[in-house]
Parts: C-alpha cells; structure tokens; sequence
C-alpha cells in the first residue's frame, strides 16, 4: 500500500494523494485505491510533462488531452469561467450595452405573472451588467467579456445552433436545415421555433375551446436547447446541433460534462456551471430557472406525455439528449395541415404589431426558402386574408 502511494505521489503534479484501503473477499486481500477530483488541474505525468502526459476518460477510455481540454482543465484549477475573461479587443459601444440590458429587462417582463411582478421589474442597467461580470473595468475603461460578446454579437465562428429535419432515423438525407448564430438567446429561440414548425401539432376541442398541443413537451424541447447553450464548451470548435428524425429529437452539445461531473450526479440534480457569466444573464431572463434540475424536468415531461425515457449520452467529448417521439410501425410525418395554419398565424400576428410585412421579413420570421415564403403569402391573398402593394422586392402585404 506505501509503495503504491509513493508511486502515485512521485509520478504526478501536482501532488496526488490516493485513499488506499484493503479489503478481505474470498479470503483474498483486495487492495482499494480511490482517487479523489482534485481542484489543482490538471493533473499530468512528471515523465511526459503538462502537454503529452494529461489524460482524461471518454467513456471507458483514457485518452490524450489536447490543447483546448487542457486549457479548460487549467481555468477549472484556478477557479475561473472562460466567459467570463476578457475579449481582447473586441469593442464596448454604448448603443450595445444598451440593447443588451433592454432586451433582459424585457424578458424579465415577460417573465412576470401579474402586474404587480412587473412593477418590481427595474430596468437592467450597465452597473449591472459589471456585478454579473459581464463586463469589466481596466483603466476606467469598459471591457467585454467573452460572455458580453456571446449574448451581442457572432464574433465566435462556432457559437451557433445548427438545426436540422432529416428523413428516417438517421444523418443521411436532409429535409430541411438552418444555422442561427447571433445573441445566444435569440439562437435558442429560432432553434426552438424550427422543431416547432417540424413536429406534428394537434388539436382538440373542450367545450367551445380549441386546445393546440404538440406531440412532444415544448417545455422539455426547450429546456434540451438551453441546456446545450448554456453549459457547452465554447472552446470546442464545433457547434451545438439540434437534429429531428422520425422517431426522436437529437441534442447534442460540445464539451463532456463540466467539473468532475458524473452522468449519474448530474441524473441526480447535480450541477456545475461552466459558463457562469451566460448561465447569469439567462437565469435573469427566466431562460433557465433554477440550475441543476434541467435534466430531471426533460424526464418529467416526457414522462408526462407518456414517451419512453429521454436518453443521456456522453459521446466522445460531446454531450446528448435524445428525447424519442412517439413510436409506430410507420415513420411519423408531420401534418403538414397544422404546421401551414402555424405559419400563417405567425404571419398574421407580426402584421398586427407592425402592420405590414414583405417577403424577407416573413423568410426571417418563419425560418424557410424564398420561393415556400411567397407561396404561404400568396395562398393568404388567395384566401381575402392579406392585400399586397408595390412591386418585387418593394411589395409589402396588409390585412385586407
């Protein structure tokens, strides 16, 4: 048992000091070495220094760590967020911080139940946004973070959410895709409005009362999308993919879990924030509500609507949520009925708040090609519901 504590203890560094046990079973001596997580990462072979001797488990393998893991293992070590580091040299305008604490102060609006929650509201402010250590002062200068940047802007190439419909039940031919980069919470909001418009919608009347429902639990469809976001690895060269295939939602975001953490701790209501800067700007916007129990509300939901268990999988250095729709010996398609009526709803609905839209307005609003955009707009003058004025790219359309 001392010579294994030696071993251990002279191989690596910083210093590690295993818990070393024995126990007795079928009269053979069973030696028991339990090594606890360390906060001094990482921690890596003294014989093949920091760079080639740092390991870490994928699964039931051990493999190399390569340069971005060891960098996020080193920031674990010294206590800090990566989002929350200064982006050098991105700028800090005015009308930015702005729009930044508008847009929060409206989602905490929106957030309120009665009027009396959003008199309390406070309009967000700059000196704010420095508690939340969204920004930061050097020199009596502004500086963004990177966490700033994140929820402002698309200076990071692989701060996307890629969406995708596909045919059958895996990545072979694609139906429907789209890339949302941008502000974060506006990312989460189109890629959860795009497995909107793809999964089926139905609908059931109460009395006089017509009731929409979804065939999966639009809270656990979003609740999969923030997750990815907001505990990804943004060091990781690779997006956060939302992908819909006939029987299941697929999940997946870059980063293995953060901390240490287990698949089991986190099944249990574990948590480790990894990006405490964003994981503060959408827990002030009611994005995300109280951190550790995402996982156990997807499995709630589903549970809910009768669906088998959502699936959590650590692939790789990616983690997955396969939330399965409802299985039958047919692929499922979607009614395309619903989904038209969905589309047209939203149409209506952002004429009445800015009373008319083109064509580009409504292909942003509704995620689809130019030519599909121009038909629904069409079929809607067709149908008496919408007028439309000026010629090619100057037409606008109207109520009638």
């Amino acid at each position: 048992m001392d010579d294994i504590a030696n071993s251990v203890s002279d191989s690596c560094f910083p210093q590690i000091i295993p818990n070393i046990t024995f126990q007795t079973v079928n009269n053979k001596c069973i030696v028991i070495v339990e090594v606890y997580p360390g906060f001094s990462r990482p921690y890596y072979l003294k014989s093949e220094g920091k760079v080639q001797g740092t390991y870490v488990r994928v699964g039931g393998t051990t493999r190399p760590a390569d340069a971005m893991k060891i960098k996020e293992l080193e920031l674990e070590g010294m206590n800090l967020s990566w989002d929350e580091q200064i982006c050098i040299g991105y700028p800090v305008e005015a009308e930015t911080v702005k729009k930044l604490c508008d847009d929060i102060t409206k989602y905490m609006l929106e957030a309120a139940v009665s009027e009396e929650e959003k008199r309390m509201v406070k309009p967000v402010t700059e000196q704010q946004l420095l508690n939340w250590k969204i920004l930061k002062k050097t020199e009596s200068q502004l500086a963004a973070t990177n966490a700033f940047v994140l929820m402002t802007g698309e200076h990071f190439p692989f701060a996307k959410i890629q969406c995708a419909l596909f045919k059958g039940t895996d990545r072979d031919i694609f139906i429907d895709k789209k890339e949302y980069g941008g502000p974060l919470y506006k990312q989460i909001e189109s890629a959860y409005q795009f497995v909107l418009r793809h999964i089926d919608l139905s609908a059931e009347i109460e009395g006089i009362v017509r009731k929409d429902a979804y065939e999966l639990p639009i809270g656990a469809i979003r609740e999969m999308i923030v997750n990815a976001v907001c505990h990804r690895n943004y060091l990781d060269n690779a997006c956060v993919q939302v992908a819909i295939y006939d029987d299941r939602l697929e999940v997946t975001s870059p980063g293995m879990l953060y901390g240490g953490l287990t698949l089991e701790e986190a099944m249990s209501g574990r948590s480790k924030i990894r990006n405490r800067g964003v994981a503060e700007v959408l827990s002030r916007m009611e994005i995300i509500e109280e951190w550790g129990t995402g996982i156990r509300r997807i499995v709630k939901r589903a549970a809910e609507y009768s669906l088998p268990e959502p699936e959590f999988l650590e692939i790789g250095d990616s983690f997955r949520v396969n939330l399965y729709r409802y299985t039958s010996e047919k692929p499922i398609k979607a009614d395309k009925k619903p989904i038209k009526l969905e589309r047209e709803r939203m149409i209506l609905q952002y004429i009445e708040e800015h009373e008319s839209i083109t064509n580009k307005e409504a292909r942003e609003l509704l995620g689809l090609a130019e030519s599909t955009t121009k038909r629904i707009l069409k079929d809607l003058v067709k149908q008496g519901v919408l007028c439309e004025q000026g010629e090619r790219k100057l037409r606008k359309y109207y109520l009638a």
